[in-house]
């Protein structure tokens, strides 16, 4: 194909320039992993830890192929890496996983290992060459035992106290970033919104009507949250993390839980689809209250309580005034 052109095909390097490209890919390991620690030693000591002996395995292991090198065609190393072979494996960029969580970050370290080990492995099944299987054997050997080594590190470092003390921290990130900003958007939208939607409902009685309303409501509750949280906190110094995705979490729950009790008003009869908003309310309510239960360790019956009260309260507000 004419784009990929300037790149070779495994099948056409030398031995000597598929031992370069072993270098070259053991060198930008070793700097990931090396990413990776730095990003991890603030919150997740004994992670960087992890990660920084990975990465010195890596340098270990480049050493030994820069060696063996040396022996078979000397000190110069062609320049050759993984953009310029066709159909090699790639790596993510780092900035694209750091934001995603240590498991993740650790899932993709487990995944380089063993895409590497499978590439060395179906190029040593497609040669010929006695010399070039047996390289690429031994190469395929290196990164199954990269994947040994990964696993004691782990072992070593990551010991059941720092495990638990970095899964606590993971939970309370997350919790912080995605689940305290959308609940809030979720109370919000399913609250805010019943007012507006159940006072048009019962005062027109036309669903189209009532769900333009609901549409309007939640879109614009949806869009003012998002907002709102995002340029409240940067994050920085409360630890909240990014304001974007809080932001992001905050806005579309908001929206959500308006449109739950909305999209009902498309049903053409307005006491089918007014029955079928009352029921998804009290869905919504009591979601609220389980969440609050399972994630902000609010007793359940206490922000049950809270939850369908306040909602309650709303609810009858927008019937009487849209009766009146």
């Amino acid at each position: 194909m004419k784009f990929l052109s300037h790149r070779k095909h495994f099948r056409d390097l030398t031995e000597q320039e598929v031992l370069a490209l072993a270098i070259s890919s053991e060198e930008d390991d070793a700097r990931i992993y090396r990413s990776y620690a730095e990003r991890l030693r603030a919150d997740y000591p004994a992670s960087a830890k992890m990660f920084e002996g990975m990465a010195a395995e890596e340098d270990t292991h480049r050493g030994r192929l820069i060696a063996l090198h040396e022996d078979r065609f000397g000190p110069t190393i062609p320049l050759i890496r993984r953009e310029h072979v066709a159909g090699y494996y790639t790596r993510r960029p780092v900035w694209l996983v750091e934001n995603l969580g240590i498991e993740r970050i650790r899932e993709e370290a487990e995944g380089m290992e063993r895409d590497a080990e499978r590439f060395y492995l179906t190029a040593a099944a497609r040669t010929s060459d006695a010399a070039t299987r047996k390289l690429l054997g031994d190469l395929a050997v290196e990164e199954a035992g990269h994947q040994e080594t990964a696993s004691h590190l782990s072992d070593t470092f990551l010991d059941h106290d720092a495990r638990s003390s970095e899964e606590a921290n993971s939970h309370r990130q997350f919790i912080l970033t995605w689940v305290q900003p959308g609940l809030a958007g979720l109370m919000d939208g399913s609250v805010s919104t019943l007012a507006p939607i159940f006072a048009t409902a019962f005062a027109t009685q036309d669903t189209w009507t009532t769900f333009l309303v609901g549409l309007a409501a939640s879109v614009g509750a949806g869009i003012s949250m998002g907002f709102t949280e995002a340029a409240s906190d940067d994050g920085e110094l409360s630890g909240r993390g990014s304001p974007v995705k809080r932001g992001l979490a905050s806005g579309v729950m908001t929206t959500v839980g308006g449109l739950g009790h909305a999209l009902p008003y498309l049903i053409p009869e307005f006491w089918t689809a007014t029955t079928i908003a009352f029921l998804i309310v009290f869905c919504e309510l009591w979601a609220i209250a389980w969440i609050q239960n399972r994630y902000m360790q609010t007793p359940f019956f206490r922000a049950a309580f809270q939850v369908v009260l306040g909602g309650s309260l709303v609810l009858a507000a927008g019937i009487l005034i849209g009766s009146g």
